[in-house]
């Protein structure tokens, strides 16, 4: 018979655990983000108010926490699509998804130290990123298709395709946005030809 500890049994418990373990997520997404790498997991711990065993009981190394963050924003900003396409017109979603996917890219950038070991144990691999990514752009070129306004003869393996030249390529972000930005323009139909050129990148 298995035992059953006192806090398991305790009323919200289960809440209680899922509460910490997205805080540890969160905390660890802004530290490796904007803080030095790598990021000490006590630092990590105190952001996200709990004990450092209650964070390794939830990700037993630091590589588990790592990937974990990485899933968790790459989910987020899959799902995104879905619901832009229900708020704006094809053409805005992607203008907007794809500042979206700026910001998971600096992220990236912010945990690159972190991520070469997860990479390296194949854990993470840039195709699967890269399915994620097209299925989300499918969602917002099937809306622009089904009303016009996006070209029904350009693929998402492109678009993710030319997205990561970009970011790979881009001299800042200022001219990152510029150059996404033209990459939606040109995925306009001619007889919705409207484009906009926002010069400046979101916070």
């Amino acid at each position: 018979m298995i035992a059953v500890s006192e806090s398991e049994r305790r009323p919200g418990a289960r809440r209680d655990a899922q509460r910490n373990r997205q805080r540890i997520i969160d905390a660890a997404t802004r530290a490796l983000t904007a803080g030095p790498d790598p990021v000490k997991i006590e630092t990590i711990a105190h952001e996200a108010g709990v004990g450092v065993g209650t964070l390794y009981r939830n990700f037993p190394s630091r590589e588990a926490l790592v990937e974990e963050v990485y899933r968790s924003e790459l989910t987020r900003l899959c799902a995104m699509a879905a619901r832009l396409v229900t708020d704006l017109p094809p053409a805005d979603a992607m203008r907007e998804w794809m500042r979206r996917y700026q910001d998971f890219v600096a992220t990236k950038h912010g945990m690159a130290e972190a991520l070469r070991a997860v990479i390296a144990s194949g854990a993470i691999s840039s195709g699967n990123t890269r399915e994620h990514l097209e299925v989300a752009i499918a969602t917002i070129l099937d809306a622009g298709r089904a009303d016009g306004t996006l070209r029904a003869d350009v693929h998402p393996a492109d678009i993710s395709a030319s997205m990561a030249g970009i970011m790979l390529t881009a001299a800042d972000i200022a001219q990152a946005t510029r150059m996404l930005q033209l990459l939606v323009d040109g995925l306009l139909t001619h007889d919705h030809p409207q484009k906009t050129h926002p010069t400046t990148h979101p916070s």
